[in-house]
């Protein structure tokens, strides 16, 4: 195996062993959620599987007598010239810093929204706390014990009153 082959399927198992795919799929709520999770992780394994196989794969040295025997060595010479003369430029990754810029500004975004999230939830939480007590309490309620838990509508009602606004 290559060196360059070796150290792409190195990273493609390595990532695969860093990424908690079932703590990924607890967090999805919503079946279209689900299913753009099961497609990215089909995506994620189809592209492991051919990192895995087909660029770790070293490939098989040319027997170059063999064809020295069937063509003739001039021919045979000429091509492995050539063959040992070309030079494949190393890849040099531009892209990936790019992109893990762009993904830790979502996962930052991301945090944000979990957070204004739970602060909603805890703020509908209360809210459906306080009118399931007063549904529970509405038939034997009186008037003093509804503005007593809100002031604000009592002193609007004293405000109309006095000033002798009654609504239409």
């Amino acid at each position: 195996m290559s060196g360059a082959g070796k150290k792409i399927a190195d990273v493609a198992t390595k990532a695969t062993k860093t990424i908690d795919w079932n703590a990924m799929a607890k967090v999805m709520v919503s079946t279209e959620a689900k299913k753009e999770f099961i497609a990215l992780r089909n995506a994620f394994n189809e592209v492991n599987t051919t990192l895995e196989t087909k660029f770790s794969m070293e490939p098989e040295p040319i027997d170059w007598d063999y064809y020295r025997k069937g063509i003739g060595s001039r021919v045979v010479d000429m091509y492995k010239e050539a063959y040992e003369n070309v030079k494949i430029p190393k890849y040099v990754d531009t892209v990936t810093p790019q992109y893990i810029l762009t993904f830790k500004a979502l996962v930052a975004e991301m945090k944000e929204a979990e957070q204004a999230s739970l602060k909603e939830s805890e703020r509908l939480e209360k809210e459906i706390a306080e009118n399931q007590e007063l549904k529970e309490k509405f038939s034997t309620m009186t008037a003093e014990d509804y503005f007593a838990k809100h002031p604000e509508l009592k002193k609007k009602f004293d405000d109309e009153i006095r000033n002798d606004y009654w609504g239409y």
